[in-house]
């Protein structure tokens, strides 16, 4: 079955460059010209992968993202013609797993895609155990589901291969240029950015209080840790 890509312009001539270059690497592409239609397609079409532009009217890329994440971990790419860092950072913020600045060449379109693809599909390679608790917090590695006590917590797919770096290596302390490799990919080694603002995103749907972290702790100069419970210390 192909990969079903959703791609969200008001520009007819993004949508049919984007639709072109994308159908030549054999993925099927449905288009949307606004953000309520591409809501309204998220149920229809299901799609694998959302690529979504920002300065759309009426509903704008950025209000469109947070009401996806509502209710879908889908990988989400936004297209801005805008590069400021104001805009990078609202966009990953508003739950994007990566952004590229319009005008971009089709090989670094097709990169990026390939990417946030391949970190979706791969976020649960390695685990030995279905379940992984630590505190408040229990994830269903089967299922690719995070709970924070009864209640279902809902993560893009970056965020979750984020969390899963950790819970794969409780107690240790991670660096940047380590997290950004694993789940970014080595591309991004230097790109520290995308980084805090994630790291500030998963806490705000993680943590009890995110300003006196339980689950993911910063270690100054040195990175970030997942601390271990008193039963793992034990």
């Amino acid at each position: 079955m192909s990969t079903r890509i959703l791609v969200v312009d008001d520009e007819q001539l993004y949508r049919h460059l984007l639709r072109v270059n994308l159908e030549a690497e054999d993925y099927e592409v449905i288009t949307a010209t606004n953000g309520e239609e591409a809501l309204d397609m998220m149920s229809s079409a299901q799609p694998d992968l959302v690529l979504l532009d920002v300065m759309m009217p009426n509903l704008d890329g950025f209000s469109t993202c947070e009401r996806i994440r509502q209710f879908s971990n889908v990988p989400i790419i936004m297209l801005t013609a805008r590069g400021e860092e104001n805009d990078r950072v609202r966009g990953l913020n508003a739950g994007a797993d990566d952004y590229v600045v319009k005008p971009f060449s089709a090989t670094e379109l097709i990169a990026r895609v390939r990417a946030v693809l391949r970190r979706a599909q791969n976020t649960d390679q390695g685990i030995q155990n279905r379940y992984f608790s630590h505190g408040n917090l229990r994830l269903d590695f089967a299922r690719a589901e995070v709970w924070k006590g009864d209640k279902p917590i809902y993560l893009s797919a970056t965020e979750y291969r984020l969390l899963i770096q950790f819970a794969h290596n409780v107690g240790r302390v991670l660096s940047a240029e380590e997290l950004l490799t694993a789940v970014w990919g080595e591309q991004y080694r230097e790109d520290k950015e995308i980084l805090w603002v994630s790291i500030a995103r998963l806490r705000q749907k993680l943590e009890d209080d995110p300003h006196s972290p339980q689950h993911i702790v910063t270690r100054s100069g040195l990175g970030y840790l997942m601390p271990p419970t008193e039963t793992e210390k034990a």
